[in-house]
Order: C-alpha cells, then sequence, then structure tokens
C-alpha cells in the first residue's frame, strides 16, 4: 500500500511535469509575436489544458494501457504491479525532466511509451518468451506510426499553409519580427490567441489522457474492490459478455498466442460469473479483483487473435467485436480522476515554461518568429493533436509543433538551425533505447 501510495503520487508528478515540459508548444508563438503577455499566456493555456482533459474521452489512455501484458497488470495486487508502476513513473518522469532541464523540445509520449515497452519486454525475457511473442509489437507499431508520421504532417502542412498565407495577404508586418512589445495586428492577434487556445485544448484532450490511464491502473492496485470494475455496467452488457464466451473460447482456441490457457481459463470464469448476475454489484468485493484478472487475460487474447497471421475476416471482425464488448467492463474513468489529471496538467502549464519556449522562438530557426509563422504552425498543431485525441490515436505535441515551426521557417527561407535539430533528433533517437532501458532495468531490479 505505502508503494502504490508512492506511485500514485509519481503518476501526479509526472502529468505535473508533462504540463510545464508542453506548455511552450502552445505559447512560444504567441510569447514570441506579443500577442498577450507570457503570464495570461501560461495561465490561459493552463486552463484549456484543463477544459481538454475534462471534456476529451479515454481512448488515448486505454491504447497505451494496452501496451502492457496482462501478468503484469493483474492480478492488481500490490505486488508485481506495484515494481511495474514505480518502474514506469521513474523513466518517463526521469526522461521528462532531464530532457526539460536541458531545453530540449522531446515528447512525454514518447517517453511513456518507451517506458512501457521496456516493461513489456523485461516482462517477456523474465518469463522466458521471445520478444516476438512476449511484447505486442503491432499495438507497438501502431502507437510509434502516429508518433512518427505526426510531426511530419505538421511539418508538411504548416509549409503549405504559410506558403498560401505568404500569397494571399502581403501585410509585411506579420513577416516581421515585432518591434519591441509591439503586438501584431489585431486579426492576427486574435488568430494567434485562438490557435494557442486550440493547441492548449487540443493538448489535454491527448496528453491528460495518457495520466488517466496511469491513474487508473495505480488506483485499481489500492482499492480494487472500489475500482478493477466499471460499476456502471448495464444487465444488458453483463448478459452479452456472458453470451459472447463460447465464440472467444473458440477464437482463442484458433488463434491465441502461448498464453492462450490463461485466456481460456478466464472465459470459463467469466462465462460462469457473468451469467449468474445481473450487476456488478453482485460481484463480492474480494472477487473484483480476479475478475479484472480474467478480463485483462481475455482481452489480451482476444486482440493477439484479431492480429493472427490467416484469421478470416468474418472471426477477425468477430474478436474485435468481443474485445469492444468487454472492455466496457474496464475502459472507464471516473468523474475525480479526471479532474485530477486536469488539474496536475493545468498547473504544470503555467510553470517551467520559459526553457523550451526560448529554443522553439529562437533556436529553432534561423530567425525570429514571426507572427505568420506562429499562426500557420499552431493552427496545423490543433487540428492534427485534437483529431488524434479524438480517435484514439496518442501523439507527440511537441513533435507536431516542433515540425510545424520548422516547416514554415524552411516555407519563409529563413532555414533552420542544424544543431537544434541534431539535439532534438537525437533526443528523438535515444528517448526510446533510453527509457526501455530505465524501465525495464528497474523493473528487473525491483521484481
Amino acid at each position: 500500500m505505502a508503494i502504490l501510495s508512492g506511485c500514485f503520487l509519481l503518476v501526479l508528478i509526472f502529468e505535473f511535469s508533462n504540463g510545464f515540459h508542453d506548455t511552450a508548444n502552445a505559447v512560444a508563438t504567441v510569447i514570441y509575436t506579443n500577442s498577450p503577455k507570457p503570464t495570461y499566456a501560461v495561465i490561459w493555456s493552463g486552463l484549456m489544458n484543463f477544459l481538454g482533459v475534462i471534456l476529451g474521452g479515454i481512448a488515448v489512455a486505454y491504447a497505451l494501457v494496452e501496451l502492457i501484458p496482462a501478468e503484469v497488470l493483474s492480478p492488481p495486487d500490490g505486488e508485481v504491479a506495484a515494481g511495474m508502476l514505480v518502474a514506469l513513473f521513474t523513466s518517463a518522469l526521469l526522461w521528462n525532466v532531464g530532457t526539460w532541464r536541458l531545453g530540449i523540445p522531446n515528447s512525454s509520449s514518447h517517453a511513456l511509451i518507451g517506458s512501457l515497452i521496456g516493461i513489456a519486454i523485461e516482462t517477456a525475457l523474465t518469463h522466458g518468451r521471445g520478444l516476438h511473442d512476449g511484447v505486442d509489437w503491432q499495438q507497438v507499431w501502431s502507437v510509434l506510426g502516429s508518433l512518427l508520421l505526426s510531426p511530419i504532417l505538421g511539418f508538411g502542412l504548416a509549409l503549405l499553409l504559410f506558403k498560401l498565407l505568404s500569397k494571399v495577404i502581403h501585410d509585411k508586418h506579420l513577416y516581421e519580427p515585432p518591434e519591441g512589445d509591439k503586438p501584431p495586428v489585431w486579426w492576427m492577434r486574435g488568430l494567434l490567441v485562438l490557435t494557442c487556445t486550440g493547441v492548449s485544448f487540443a493538448h489535454g484532450t491527448n496528453d491528460g489522457q495518457k495520466s488517466i490511464g496511469l491513474i487508473m491502473l495505480t488506483i485499481i492496485g489500492l482499492l480494487p474492490a472500489s475500482y478493477a470494475l466499471n460499476m456502471n455496467i448495464t444487465a444488458q452488457q453483463i448478459a452479452g459478455v456472458a453470451q459472447a464466451m463460447p465464440a472467444a473460447s473458440s477464437l482463442i482456441e484458433r488463434y491465441g498466442s502461448e498464453q492462450k490457457q490463461g485466456g481460456l481459463e478466464g472465459v470459463h470464469a467469466l462465462g460462469d460469473r457473468f451469467g449468474r448476475i445481473k450487476s456488478a454489484d453482485d460481484i463480492p468485493e474480494k472477487e473484483r479483483s480476479a475478475v479484472r484478472n480474467d478480463l485483462n487475460r481475455v482481452l489480451e487474447q482476444l486482440k493477439n487473435a484479431g492480429e493472427a497471421k490467416g484469421i478470416s475476416d468474418a472471426d477477425e471482425k468477430q474478436a474485435k467485436s468481443i474485445h469492444d464488448e468487454l472492455m466496457r467492463s474496464v475502459e472507464y474513468a471516473p468523474w475525480w480522476v479526471r479532474v485530477l489529471s486536469a488539474l496536475c496538467l493545468g498547473a504544470g502549464t503555467m510553470v517551467g515554461y520559459k526553457r523550451i519556449v526560448k529554443t522553439l522562438g529562437e533556436g529553432l530557426g534561423n530567425s525570429h518568429l514571426v507572427p505568420a509563422q506562429g499562426a500557420s504552425a499552431e493552427l496545423v498543431a490543433a487540428g492534427l493533436i485534437g483529431f488524434a485525441g479524438f480517435s484514439g490515436y496518442p501523439v507527440s505535441t511537441t513533435h507536431v509543433v516542433t515540425g510545424g515551426i520548422a516547416g514554415t521557417m524552411v516555407a519563409s527561407g529563413a532555414g533552420v538551425q542544424s544543431a537544434t535539430l541534431w539535439q532534438i533528433g537525437a533526443a528523438w533517437l535515444l528517448t526510446l533505447p533510453g527509457t526501455i532501458a530505465i524501465s525495464g532495468g528497474l523493473f528487473y531490479l525491483l521484481s
């Protein structure tokens, strides 16, 4: 309980660090164009981050949780799960704070995903399984693909938007650095504040979800009787789970991984349990952790079945349908978890922004950031990050905004500073192996 309480504190600190690490993405453009004062900008950004977490979904949260092997997730009994959480949060937090301290725009999402992969690799190796079967590589590549594609899209779309803007609007002040503290023309100032609002809100919808998933993992370990299951599932959903178990058993038997025996045991336990109850309250408190364990094992095997080679289209569709039906029992977040995540992210956004703001405003391009560049980069970032947050794709706010600013610098002919790009590129390349090594090694020692 003491270790899990420490984990709870660690995840809140991580979300706070996520706020001050990534706040520069939203406020750099408005600060360097003198649109609002820095104090007003970061307070407004913090409020929008808060709203983004509250109003965003939870698809991203559980996309990341599925990277963790079922035997580590469950049963959440304060033993294996506690060591996993300590390793996970410590690794991501160390990398986050380290890159911020050096003023390098680096992705909190990237660090978190590397830490999750480290847990999966260590689990596979210590259980005598190969990396091919022990790690959900399809989910890993899906998440990493969105992380890689998003900055490329940010670069290309911001470049095109800046070129279009320069063709249509010929006010020279929009393409020159501000004079002293003078803000840009009123409509451009309004646009920059609007894009700052959009990026901040979108950042909350995407990055805020990640901490929601991590907080849920922690409180399930602390209070499994209250949070191991979604207590609001309906009688119809419970009946649907019971009815789906024979089909799930057939799919796992034919397409499951080498761990399918655990999945089959879970199927039989769930079929018996859910066939006898009308509501989640009918499950005794002491047994809810075990039910969560069975759900995790079945969900993992259904996901493996849906991705198996040679599976027919009909079986793949059925595996996904049953997986989604079961997820209703575990994919949820109480209102207070959303509020707590939002408070930590919003509060973090209001401090520590200067280091990375300076890198984005002065160190990325060969010239000072100008209003038209800021507006183009932020418009693209708000659209991309907002779409990703509501569609369940974890993307890096940092990389999207950095790519967008770089695109506008290239479009304007100013070019980018190679030294800064090398720093960002090196951090991008080292984040995965670095966080994998830290989290995997720490998890091994704690285990």
